[in-house]
C-alpha cells in the first residue's frame, strides 16, 4: 500500500513538474498602463478574451502603484528581465524615449493610448486622441452657443494623450466664444485632481466651463462641484466612461461624454502581438497607427452604452 501511494505520489509531482515546465514555455505579453483607475477594467476584459484566444501565450496586465515614469519604466525593465516577449505601453512621457528605446531594444515595444512617435515601438494601437478633443469641442459648442471660458484637468501635461486632446478641443470650438483658458495636471493623484477644482472654484470665478481629460477628472469635477453646490451651473466636458460620468450625463449635469474603446486596444493589441512574434507583420500599418474610433455619448445614449460594456465585461 505505501508502495502504491509513493508511486501515486511520484506521479503528481511528475505531472506537476511537466505542467510547470509547459507553463515556463509560454512566451510572455505584457500591457502596461499609466495610471491605477477604472478605465483599464475594460482592457483587461479584452485581455481576457485575448487569452482565450491565445493558449500558447502568458498575458499580464501590469499597474503602476503610482503614476510616474520612473516607476513605469521600473516596470517594464523588470518585465524584460523575467524574459518578457513583447510590451504594450501607455508612454506616460512619450519624450522619454532613451528608455523607450532600450526597452524597445530587448523586447518587442508597442504602444497604446498615449503614444511615443518618435520611439523605436513598433505600432501604436489607441485612439485618435486629436479626434477625441475635436469631439469634446463637438460636445461644448451644443451645451455653450454663447460660449465660455473652459478649464481643463489632467494628470500629465507632457502625455501626448493629453496634449493631442486639448490640440483637437482647441481646433473644435474655433470660431466660437469657447476658450480652454488653462489645464491644471494631478500627476495620477486623485486627491490631487479633487482639490484642483476646488481651488479653481475659489480661484477663478469667471470660469464657466470644466474639461475632464482624464478618465477620473470628471469623477473628481462632479465631486467638488457637488460639495460647492455648483452642480448643474458650470458646463462639464468629459472623457471616458466612469460610472459617476455616465451617471452625470444621464441625469444632465454632465454635457456630454467622448468614450474610447480599451477593450479593444487590449483584444487587438495582444493579438497584433502574438502575431508579430509569429512573424506576421501584415497587421502593422505602413505608417504604424492603427486607430480605433470613440463615440460621443449623451443622454439618451447611456443605457444601451453601459448594457454592452457590460456585456463585454461578462457581467
Amino acid at each position: 500500500m505505501k508502495r502504491i501511494t509513493s508511486l501515486a505520489m511520484s506521479a503528481v509531482l511528475l505531472a506537476g513538474f511537466a505542467t510547470g515546465a509547459h507553463a515556463e514555455d509560454k512566451k510572455q505579453l505584457a500591457f502596461v498602463v499609466n495610471i491605477a483607475a477604472d478605465f483599464w477594467k475594460a482592457a483587461e476584459a479584452g485581455m481576457k478574451k485575448a487569452q482565450g484566444e491565445l493558449p500558447d501565450y502568458d498575458l499580464v496586465f501590469k499597474y503602476p502603484d503610482q503614476s510616474t515614469v520612473a516607476i513605469q519604466n521600473q516596470i517594464m525593465d523588470d518585465l524584460v528581465t523575467a524574459g518578457v516577449s513583447a510590451i504594450m505601453v501607455s508612454a506616460i512621457d512619450p519624450n522619454a524615449t532613451d528608455n523607450l528605446n532600450k526597452i524597445a531594444g530587448q523586447t518587442a515595444l508597442f504602444t497604446t493610448d498615449s503614444d511615443a512617435p518618435q520611439s523605436k515601438r513598433i505600432a501604436y494601437i489607441g485612439s485618435s486622441n486629436v479626434s477625441l478633443g475635436q469631439q469634446a469641442g463637438e460636445i461644448a459648442k451644443a451645451a455653450m452657443p454663447d460660449g465660455g471660458k473652459c478649464m481643463g484637468f489632467v494628470g500629465h501635461l507632457d502625455a501626448a494623450n493629453y496634449k493631442e486632446r486639448a490640440q483637437g478641443f482647441n481646433e473644435g470650438v474655433k470660431g466660437t466664444k469657447i476658450t480652454l483658458v488653462d489645464t491644471r495636471s494631478d500627476g495620477g493623484d486623485q486627491t490631487v485632481a479633487k482639490k484642483n477644482v476646488e481651488d479653481v472654484l475659489v480661484a477663478n470665478p469667471d470660469i464657466t466651463c470644466m474639461v475632464g481629460f482624464y478618465s477620473y477628472s470628471t469623477p473628481a469635477i462632479y465631486q467638488a462641484l457637488t460639495n460647492a453646490d455648483k452642480l448643474g451651473k458650470i458646463t462639464v466636458i468629459a472623457f471616458d466612461d466612469d460610472p459617476i460620468t455616465l451617471g452625470g450625463v444621464k441625469e444632465g449635469s454632465v454635457a456630454g461624454t467622448v468614450v474610447q474603446q480599451p477593450f479593444q486596444w487590449a483584444y487587438q493589441g495582444f493579438k497584433l502581438m502574438a502575431a508579430y512574434l509569429k512573424g506576421d507583420k501584415s497587421g502593422i500599418p505602413a505608417d504604424g497607427v492603427i486607430i480605433v474610433p470613440g463615440q460621443i455619448l449623451h443622454a439618451a445614449d447611456i443605457d444601451a452604452y453601459v448594457a454592452n460594456l457590460k456585456a463585454m465585461q461578462g457581467n
